[in-house]
C-alpha cells in the first residue's frame, strides 16, 4: 500500500499505516501534519481555558471581592482536579466517537465556561461557590489534554511517538503560558466596547476589564471548531469499545507509568497553575502577573526536546536525567524564600522555579514516549497470543497505547490539584512552603528508583 484514501465528505481515513514507509513519504506524513497543526491549536486553547483561573484569582480580592487566600487557591487548583477526572473518560472516547468529531466537540464546550466566567466576573456579589463551579467546568480543558495526545498517537509510527506527541503536548502546554503571557495585555483594554461590559477598579483606582481574561479566547475556539471539523481526520479501523480499552487498568505498567507521569507532568501543571499565586505570598511587592508566563513558554519548549532525545537514546534515559533535575531544582528554591534569616531572593527563587518548569516538562515529553514504547510492546504480544494477524496486531497494539497514554495523562493531572493545595494549605498552617519542596524533592526520588526498578536494569 502507497496511498492512504479517505472519503473526503467525511474526512474518515479508509486506510491508515505509518508504519509502511512508502505510505508515510507518499501521502501519511502530509496527512499526519495537518492533523498534528491543528490539534496543536485546539490543544493550546483547552490550556488557556484551563489554566485562566491562575491568572484571574490574583485580581480577584482588588476588585472588590472577598476571598481568603485558602479560597483563591482553592479557584488555582479546581480546574485541575476537575481536568484530571475528566481525563479519565477523555481518555477512551477518541475510539469510540472518533478524533476529528470529540476534537470539534470538545473545543466548542469550552465555551461554557469561557462566556460564564466573563459575565461572573462582572458582578461582585458573585459567590465563591459560583466561581468554583466555573473553575470545575474549565477543567473540560485539561480533560481535552488526553483525547487529544491520544487521536495523535494514531497518526504517527513508532519510531516518530516521541516527536508528535511532544509537539502536540508541548506547545499545547504552551497554552499556559500563552494565557498568563496575554490575560495581562487583553484586561487593560475595553476589547469589546459595550458588549464586553463596563470596566472593574483595581482598588478603586485603575480601570481593568478582568471580564476580558474569558472572553478574549471566544473568537479563537469557534474558529478551532471550523477548522478541527473540517480539515482533521477519523481514522476508519481504529475503532474499539470502552470495556476492551478499560483492560489496561489491570496491567501493572499502566500504575508504575501513572506514577511517573504524575511525578513529570503532574508537576509541571500543579507549578504553572500555583506559581502566580505562591510568590504573591512569598514576595508581595513583585508584580508577578508580569513575568508568570515565562516557566510554562520555557516548559512548552522543553517537552518537544524531551521526546525528540528519547526518539534517540530511549525515554527512560531521558525521564531519569529528568528526574535528577528536578530534585536539584527544587532543593535549590528553598534557600532563595523569605525567611526568619532575611527576605529572600527574588530573582533567585524565580530562575530557578525557571529551571524547575524545564526540568518537569523535558520529563513529560520524555515519559510520555516511554509509556508510548511499553505499551505498544506489550500489546503487541497480546494480540499475538489473542491469534489476531497482520494489521490488526498493530491496531490492536495502537488501541491500547492510546488508551494508555490518555490515563495516564489522567494521572498526572491531579498534580494540577495537589500541589497548588499542598503549597496554599502549608502557608495556611506553617507560614512557609519548605516541607512541601522537601517533600517534593522526595517523592522525585522515589520515583526515580520506582522508574529504574521497572524499566532500567536491564538496559
Amino acid at each position: 500500500m502507497s496511498q492512504g484514501s479517505y472519503c473526503s465528505s467525511s474526512r474518515i481515513l479508509r486506510e491508515w499505516d505509518p508504519e509502511d514507509d512508502n505510505f508515510w513519504k507518499n501521502s501519511g506524513h502530509k496527512i499526519a501534519s495537518r492533523n498534528l497543526w491543528i490539534s496543536v491549536y485546539c490543544l493550546v486553547l483547552a490550556f488557556c481555558i484551563w489554566m485562566v483561573f491562575s491568572s484571574v484569582v490574583i485580581k480577584l480580592n482588588h476588585i472588590g471581592f472577598n476571598f481568603t487566600t485558602n479560597q483563591l487557591f482553592w479557584l488555582a487548583a479546581l480546574p485541575s482536579i476537575s481536568g484530571a477526572i475528566l481525563r479519565i473518560p477523555f481518555s477512551f472516547v477518541v475510539p469510540i466517537i472518533g478524533g476529528r468529531r470529540w476534537t470539534t466537540v470538545s473545543t466548542a464546550l469550552l465555551l461554557i465556561p469561557c462566556l460564564w466566567l466573563g459575565m461572573a466576573i462582572q458582578d461582585s456579589h458573585t459567590s465563591f461557590y459560583t466561581f468554583a463551579c466555573i473553575a470545575i467546568l474549565c477543567g473540560i480543558g485539561g480533560g481535552n489534554f488526553a483525547s487529544s495526545m491520544a487521536n495523535i498517537s494514531f497518526f504517527y509510527p513508532k519510531r516518530l511517538q516521541g516527536y508528535g506527541l511532544g509537539i502536540n503536548g508541548g506547545l499545547g502546554d504552551g497554552g499556559i503560558g500563552v494565557v498568563q503571557l496575554c490575560v495581562p495585555l487583553v484586561i487593560g483594554i475595553s476589547l469589546f466596547g459595550d458588549l464586553g461590559g463596563a470596566p472593574q477598579y483595581v482598588d478603586h483606582n485603575s480601570a481593568i476589564w478582568l471580564q476580558n481574561a474569558a472572553l478574549f479566547w471566544v473568537p479563537f475556539i469557534v474558529i478551532a471548531c471550523v477548522a478541527s471539523w473540517f480539515w482533521m481526520n477519523d481514522i476508519e479501523g481504529m475503532q474499539s469499545s470502552l470495556s476492551s480499552q478499560l483492560a489496561i487498568l489491570s496491567q501493572k505498567n499502566t500504575w508504575i507509568t501513572s506514577l511517573i507521569y504524575l511525578a513529570t507532568f503532574g508537576s509541571f501543571v500543579g507549578f504553572s497553575a500555583g506559581f502566580a499565586l505562591l510568590t504573591k505570598t512569598q514576595f508581595p511587592d513583585v508584580n508577578i502577573i508580569d513575568y508568570a508566563f515565562v516557566g510554562p513558554l520555557l516548559g512548552a519548549v522543553a517537552r518537544p526536546i524531551g521526546g525528540y532525545l528519547s526518539d534517540r537514546y530511549s525515554g527512560y534515559r531521558i525521564t531519569q536525567c529528568a528526574f535528577m533535575l528536578m530534585i536539584v531544582f527544587s532543593l535549590l528554591v528553598v534557600p532563595t524564600l523569605p525567611g526568619e534569616n532575611g527576605s529572600g531572593s527574588f530573582i533567585l527563587f524565580y530562575t530557578v522555579f525557571m529551571g524547575l518548569f524545564i526540568a518537569t516538562n523535558l520529563g513529560s515529553g520524555s515519559s510520555f514516549q516511554l509509556i508510548s514504547q511499553i505499551f505498544h510492546r506489550t500489546s503487541t504480544e497480546q494480540a499475538q497470543k489473542q491469534g489476531l494477524q497482520g494489521k490488526h496486531i498493530n491496531e490492536y497494539a495502537d488501541v491500547m497505547s492510546s488508551a494508555a497514554l490518555g490515563f495516564t495523562s489522567a494521572i498526572g493531572a491531579f498534580g494540577g490539584f495537589i500541589i497548588p493545595k499542598i503549597f496554599g494549605s502549608s502557608i495556611t498552617m506553617l507560614h512557609s512552603v519548605l516541607i512541601p519542596l522537601l517533600g517534593f524533592s522526595v517523592f522525585y526520588l522515589v520515583c526515580m528508583f520506582v522508574t529504574w526498578l521497572s524499566y532500567g536494569r536491564h538496559q
